[in-house]
């Protein structure tokens, strides 16, 4: 595999690893509640992933056969586009956009149960995981796809791809943060 998407996929598999070694030992309380009202639990925050992953997924399914219709190769190097990039910029675990608000769509609902969350992100990431492998060898900057969270902005495939594991990366900080003040009291 490509050594960028391998890249990608460390980051899907490291993001795994974080979430497992959060959750290792956390109740039922530290997992599920907030700190103040205007802050997402742990809960919140892997379901808010999970609700992003799901609406990604078909996108990137779509992603992948237009690039296999495009035919031609892979580029030596990706490059992320220019909207690709500011979205990716402002999705990592980075201070320097501060709190982004997201779309109702991607608001985390009521059935937070640790078990069921856990087990569908895995699932996610899985799959996730399958798709970039199956990128391997395709020209996935040239295919764009739209964004599930606005329509109206559209990125190249490779530029979702990178985006996601970020994406991720930002709300497990956000939910190690939110456990670390639940225990602080």
């Amino acid at each position: 595999m490509q050594g960028q998407l391998a890249a990608i996929v460390e980051d899907y598999e490291s993001a795994q690893r974080r979430l497992d070694d959060l959750v290792e030992g956390l109740t039922e309380d530290q997992w599920s509640r907030a700190i103040d009202p205007t802050r997402w639990s742990a809960a919140q925050c892997i379901e808010h992933l999970n609700l992003t992953s799901k609406a990604f997924i078909p996108v990137l399914r779509e992603g992948l056969e237009k690039a296999r219709a495009l035919g031609g190769k892979a580029p030596e190097h990706y490059r992320l586009d220019f909207a690709g990039w500011m979205i990716w910029r402002a999705s990592g675990p980075t201070r320097g956009f501060g709190k982004l608000r997201t779309t109702t769509a991607f608001l985390p609902g009521r059935d937070l149960a640790r078990e069921r969350v856990l087990g569908e992100f895995a699932r996610l990431q899985k799959e996730q995981i399958e798709l970039v492998q199956r990128g391997d060898g395709l020209p996935l900057t040239k295919a764009k796809i739209p964004s599930p969270f606005n329509a109206r902005l559209h990125y190249s495939l490779y530029s979702a791809l990178s985006i996601l594991p970020r994406h991720q990366h930002r709300h497990i900080q956000q939910a190690e943060r939110a456990v670390a003040a639940i225990r602080r009291g």
